[in-house]
């Protein structure tokens, strides 16, 4: 059995109630991946940083998970070019 290991970094960072986050996928066997998004506070909200760094990071790991899908259906495109549409769809439900 191989087992791999993937590290995701997750970069915050705050400036006038704006948070930013960049989340970075590095694999061994490929190019890294990377996705950035952003949260912005409220004028009527506290500033409550954690709030925004939950929000930026989670909207930052959901696009680096669609980029990750996309990614998958394109090395499956490219490996099997006989098979002719891929059997995963980037825009297929999760499964439960």
């Amino acid at each position: 059995m191989h087992t791999r290991t993937w590290h995701v970094t997750i970069n915050l960072s705050e400036h006038d109630g704006l948070t930013r986050a960049e989340a970075i996928l590095r694999t061994d066997s490929g190019p890294e991946l990377r996705h950035e998004a952003v949260a912005r506070l409220h004028p009527g909200d506290r500033d409550v940083p954690e709030i925004g760094d939950e929000l930026a990071a989670c909207r930052a790991l959901s696009g680096l998970a669609h980029d990750l899908l996309d990614a998958a259906v394109a090395d499956v495109e490219e490996n099997d070019p006989a098979s002719g549409t891929p059997s995963i769809a980037a825009d297929s439900p999760t499964p439960a």
